[in-house]
Order: C-alpha cells, then sequence, then structure tokens
C-alpha cells in the first residue's frame, strides 16, 4: 500500500512535537525584574516567580499603605536585576526568598 503527499506531511507533523521546557533562569530573572519595577506594586514579579502568596500579600500592601507600599516591589526589580543569573535561581528559585 502506497502513502500519499497527505499521509507523509500528517506523519512528520505527529513527529514535530514541541516538548515543553522550562524558561531558563536568566529569562525569568529578566522578566520579574522587569516587571517588579513597573508593576512592584500589583506582585505580577512574585506570580512569575510563581509565589502567589508573596504576590497576593504584595497587592496587599500596596493597598493598606495607598501605593507606598509599591516600593517593595521596585527594590525586588532592581535587586533582581543586579544578581547574576545562578545567584537569582538559587534564591528565589530553589530556595523560595521570600523577601528582597
Amino acid at each position: 500500500m502506497s502513502q500519499t503527499p497527505g499521509d507523509q506531511f500528517s506523519s512528520s507533523q505527529q513527529q514535530q512535537q514541541p516538548q515543553y521546557n522550562p524558561p531558563p533562569a536568566e529569562s525569568k530573572r529578566l522578566i520579574a525584574g522587569i516587571l517588579g519595577i513597573l508593576f512592584g506594586g500589583l506582585g505580577v514579579h512574585r506570580f512569575i516567580l510563581g509565589d502567589v502568596t508573596g504576590g497576593i500579600l504584595r497587592i496587599v500592601i500596596t493597598v493598606v499603605t495607598c501605593g507606598f507600599g509599591s516600593i517593595i516591589g521596585l527594590i525586588e526589580g532592581i535587586i533582581y536585576l543586579t544578581k547574576t543569573d545562578p545567584q537569582f535561581e538559587q534564591e528565589y528559585i530553589i530556595n523560595k526568598k521570600a523577601w528582597f
């Protein structure tokens, strides 16, 4: 039995399904740092790192302090960007450091 060109195309598509690879620490560091600087009061940078409790806590602090608590996110964003990739991965991804 011979294959038609359509059969060959569908079998090659099945073989090339992409596998999920988590983003490297470098891209998480950059994304979390920039979002911390821009939207630190909303805790977005903590959500990116998988820290839902920390993200919600930053939102609550920002609301309770009428926006002044967002300085925490700004500081965290700057700290993220000054860390090296191995330092960032060890502290914030592996050890899940909660503050600064």
